[in-house]
């Protein structure tokens, strides 16, 4: 990842200084008769650098069970100030049809304050009765490898070396609890639990992005830039095409689209951009619905190394500079950055060095399909920072910002290595809606709400958030 950030860093600082650049949350239906599972669990591991809790998921039921709607909880009780990183190591099913992320128990125990969910992809399948996924060979860290302990873990069975039946994990289907039992008071719920009614008043950043073309005055009006000077990141000598920055009604709303298209060569490749001219954004919460895309939208061969993105940024002041900050989602649908298939970051950073590379960061990430539109929240308070995909927690980090920072999406490829091809191929990323709040943390399920409200009083754009901080 180093040599993408040297490449990112200095690109992003150029673009600062020149000024370039919903849908509610709803609940799983609910388990249908004969839907029944159980899990099997066996530590690998009670070392102290990474917990390696492995399942299998066994249907116990009568009816065939289709494992994008099972959940498994694993509870643990968190190091002080941590944040933690999930990886399947291997998986009958592939690791790549399996999901993990991290959450916040509404009433911790004295075992349990978090709890790690585990959850399938499609590509999973189903389970007809009787049958099990086999091994899922899962492990979690601190993100910054520093040790843990798993002695006062709620689920930790320090003598389960065999696969058995195992209690201490807890099973939905459709949202339904089938199997375990939680730490007190804490079974999962089907229904958020967070309220729903958004604080009243505070200044705000919501659009719609209801524009009719790059071009439309509006756009500059609102504060953002469509970027169209060169430079990275990416390849070197692409262009940063504003032209391809394209806006249009699916269903009811409005969505910007955000087109990176190659055939192959420097000269042929165009990426964009779109970001707020100014840095006024710090405390607070981050949201967009933003659309992901795994393969090219007219044909061709896909493998491009692709990066699509929602971020917040400041601009380096200098090497290690104490208050730099930069807070991503970055999508990377075919891998790059030693990585081999698609995976999703969450990344805060602290500082950097662009040479000799030094970086100092928290990430979290998931090794797997993100295609489609998802909801993504990032709050940032004066204790941490929340990332949030699809209203469940994907990472928490530590690194705040000194300085408030500009928001951006861009789409762009890392290189032309992936995929060598002289056959034109065009990605889409697409973008619902932004909304920043600010110094208010809010909930998934508040900023749905927030946005709905926004929508039903007929408001397509609102900026009170004050130019300094």
């Amino acid at each position: 990842m180093n040599v993408r950030r040297v490449r990112m860093r200095a690109a992003l600082a150029a673009a600062l200084v020149t000024g370039v650049g919903c849908a509610t949350l709803t609940a799983l239906p609910a388990a249908a008769a004969g839907e029944q599972v159980k899990v099997q669990y066996r530590q690998s591991s009670t070392g102290g650098d990474q917990a390696e809790p492995w399942f299998k998921v066994v249907n116990t039921g009568s009816a065939s069970v289709t494992l994008g709607q099972v959940k498994i909880r694993y509870y643990f009780k968190a190091e002080a100030g941590a944040s933690y990183t999930f990886a399947c190591s291997w998986a009958v099913k592939g690791c790549a049809n399996i999901t993990g992320t991290f959450g916040t128990l509404a009433n911790p125990t004295a075992t349990a304050d978090r709890y790690l969910e585990i959850g399938f992809t499609a590509g999973a399948g189903s389970l007809a009765p009787g049958a099990d996924t086999g091994d899922m060979q899962l492990r979690f860290y601190r993100s910054n490898w520093q040790s843990l302990v798993q002695s006062d873990d709620y689920s930790f069975g320090p003598t389960q070396t065999a696969y058995g039946d195992w209690t201490k994990v807890t099973a939905t289907v459709g949202g339904t609890l089938v199997w375990g039992t939680a730490p007190a008071g804490n079974d999962p719920d089907p229904d958020p639990t967070d309220p729903t009614d958004p604080p009243t008043g505070g200044a705000a950043l919501f659009d719609d992005f209801n524009y009719s073309s790059h071009t439309d005055p509006a756009i500059s009006a609102h504060g953002w830039s469509v970027r169209s000077n060169s430079g990275g990141p990416g390849v070197p000598g692409a262009t940063w095409a504003p032209e391809n920055v394209t806006f249009a009604m699916e269903g009811t709303n409005s969505v910007m689209n955000l087109e990176t298209s190659t055939a192959g060569t420097p000269q042929s490749t165009e990426m964009t951009e779109v970001l707020t001219r100014a840095m006024k954004f710090k405390n607070g919460t981050y949201a967009a619905r933003v659309k992901f895309s795994d393969a090219p939208k007219s044909g061709g061969p896909d493998g491009d190394r692709l990066v699509q993105t929602f971020f917040t940024i400041n601009d380096l002041t200098a090497p290690m500079a104490d208050d730099y900050a930069e807070y991503d989602f970055e999508y990377l649908p075919n891998g790059g950055w030693g990585e081999p298939s698609n995976i999703l970051y969450s990344t805060s950073w602290e500082t950097y060095r662009p040479d000799p590379w030094e970086a100092v960061n928290q990430h979290s990430e998931v090794r797997a399909s993100y295609a489609g539109w998802h909801d993504l929240v990032v709050t940032i308070d004066n204790s941490g920072i929340v990332y949030y995909v699809d209203g469940q927690e994907f990472g928490r980090h530590s690194y705040l910002p000194e300085r408030p920072m500009s928001i951006n999406f861009n789409q762009w490829l890392i290189d032309l290595a992936g995929q060598t091809s002289t056959t034109p191929r065009a990605y889409d990323q697409k973008v619902d809606y932004v909304l920043h709040v600010k110094d208010q943390v809010l909930t998934p399920a508040q900023v749905a709400a927030k946005v709905a409200a926004y929508r039903s009083a007929g408001t397509a754009f609102e900026d009170t958030v004050p130019g300094g901080q």
